[in-house]
């Protein structure tokens, strides 16, 4: 399995901590699991388009003789 990516590792950290937190200076409130997965998937959608080896290829095939 290969290493996860940072957006992985702050979702993972960001399941294990509270949703919500307040303290003497104010309050801080995190986006929602639903968002943060959304995100993660368009980045991973982004990263595929990218890679050149993994997407759609396009040639065109000239068969022997037909010159």
């Amino acid at each position: 399995m290969p290493d996860p990516t940072p957006t992985e590792q702050a979702i993972e950290q960001n399941a294990q901590g509270p949703k919500k937190a307040q303290g003497d200076a104010g309050s801080v409130e995190q986006h929602g699991l639903q968002d943060q997965i959304a995100a993660d998937r368009y980045l991973a959608s982004k990263r595929a388009v990218r890679s050149r080896s993994k997407g759609l290829i396009i040639s065109k095939l000239v068969p022997p003789g037909a010159v």
